[in-house]
């Protein structure tokens, strides 16, 4: 009984690490440009593997994040992840942080993003009233 219970288990793990590593995969290629269209270098690009279908219906969590820097051309690129959707963030202390989500598909994909110049700040409030000098006492 508990050599069966071995072998099925054996069994179970190997199909679901032959899923797991089938799964077709695409290299990202991102180019980061400013308003300008001008390439910005040394810009932050963070990577999280949300999922996909082949993932989701085996219940198999995948835990993918990658955080890489682009060149001086402006570029990023990331090792091959599988198809599915991807969430993407550039961060750059100059420019507005930019996030999205992307579907990726195929052998290779280039993603192409423009980093706008910061917005000046506001508030919802009104401003608040100076306050009396004179101590209370």
């Amino acid at each position: 009984m508990k050599s069966r219970l071995l072998l099925l288990t054996i069994f179970l793990f190997t199909c679901f690490t032959l899923l797991a590593s089938e799964a077709p995969t695409t290299v990202i290629k991102i180019i980061v440009t400013n308003q300008f269209d001008k390439p910005v270098e040394n810009a932050e690009v963070i990577l999280d593997f949300l999922g996909t279908r082949q993932f989701s219906k085996i219940k198999i969590k995948k835990k993918i994040h990658w955080e890489v820097h682009t060149n001086q051309e402006g570029i990023a690129h990331f090792p091959p992840v599988p198809e599915g959707s991807v969430q993407l963030q550039v961060n750059k202390k100059t420019y507005q942080t930019w996030g999205d989500k992307v579907d990726v598909a195929g052998e290779a994909q280039t993603v192409a993003i423009k980093l706008a110049p910061p917005q000046s700040q506001y508030s919802a409030h009104p401003p608040l009233k100076p306050a009396d000098d004179a101590p209370k006492n």
